[in-house]
C-alpha cells in the first residue's frame, strides 16, 4: 500500500509541470526548440560554405559571409575587421581563385555549436585539418582549432568573429617528428587592424584554445592550465 502511494505521488510530481503548461505554452516551447535546431543547422552550413570558398581562394565570397563589423584572425597574423578589409587580407593566402600549383584546403570537423537562448548569437568550435602547397615550395600539413562567434544580421546568420588557432604545421615529407614549422607573423605588406588577440606558439608547444562551451554533462566551464612559455610571457 505504501509502495503504491509513493508511486502515485511520484507520477503526480512528474505530471504536474505538464498539466501546468497550457497548450499555447507547449507549442511555443516546441517552436523555440525547432528554431534553435534550425539555427544550429544554418550555422553549420555557413561554416561549411566558408571552408569550400576559402579552399578555392574565392575571397569575395568568403568576405560576404562576415557581419558588418566581423573580424578574421588566423594564428599570429593579427585581426582584420570588416568584410572589405578581410577580403583584401585573404590575398595574403594566395591569388583570387588560386593560381596553378596552389593548394589551400582547410577542413572543419567535430562541430560543437551553441546558440544563445534568444537565437541572436552563437558560438562554434571546430577541429581544423590543413593541406597547403604553392609553386616552388614543399607541401605543408597543419592542424588547428576554430573558435568562432556568429550573429543573426538581417535575419541571416553571419560570422561575427572567426579565429583559427593553428596548433601545428609540418613539412609534407619530413612529418611531425622531424619538422615543426613556426606560425607566420603580421604582414608588413598589409598590416592588420589589431595585433593578435592571444599570443601563443604552435607545436612543439601544447597550447589549447579556450573552450566556448560548457561541459555537456556537468555544465561546468572547462578550466585550462596552459603550458609555460617564456617567449610569450606565460609562466
Amino acid at each position: 500500500m505504501i509502495r503504491l502511494s509513493l508511486a502515485a505521488l511520484a507520477l503526480a510530481v512528474v505530471a504536474a509541470p505538464l498539466q501546468a503548461q497550457t497548450v499555447d505554452q507547449r507549442i511555443a516551447d516546441h517552436r523555440q526548440r525547432v528554431e534553435r535546431l534550425e539555427d544550429r543547422d544554418a550555422i553549420e552550413n555557413l561554416q561549411a560554405a566558408y571552408g569550400y570558398y576559402f579552399d578555392k581562394g574565392l575571397w569575395s565570397e568568403v568576405a560576404q559571409l562576415f557581419a558588418r563589423d566581423g573580424t578574421f584572425e588566423y594564428g599570429m597574423r593579427g585581426v582584420y575587421r570588416t568584410p572589405a578589409r578581410i577580403e583584401r587580407a585573404l590575398l595574403l593566402f594566395g591569388p583570387e581563385g588560386l593560381a596553378p600549383g596552389y593548394l589551400n584546403n582547410h577542413m572543419q570537423l567535430q562541430a560543437v555549436i551553441t546558440v544563445a537562448e534568444d537565437g541572436r548569437t552563437a558560438a562554434g568550435r571546430f577541429q581544423g585539418m590543413v593541406m597547403l602547397a604553392e609553386p616552388g615550395h614543399n607541401g605543408t600539413w597543419g592542424v588547428g582549432i576554430y573558435e568562432n562567434r556568429y550573429v543573426k544580421e538581417g535575419g541571416r546568420w553571419k560570422i561575427a568573429s572567426l579565429h583559427f588557432y593553428p596548433t601545428g604545421f609540418t613539412d609534407y615529407d619530413l612529418g611531425w617528428m622531424k619538422s615543426q614549422l613556426p606560425l607566420e607573423g603580421q604582414s608588413a605588406l598589409f598590416p592588420p587592424d589589431a595585433p593578435p588577440s592571444e599570443p601563443y606558439r604552435a607545436l612543439p608547444s601544447n597550447y589549447i584554445p579556450p573552450f566556448s562551451y560548457r561541459h555537456p554533462v556537468t555544465g561546468e566551464e572547462i578550466t585550462l592550465t596552459q603550458p609555460a612559455d617564456d617567449l610569450v610571457g606565460r609562466e
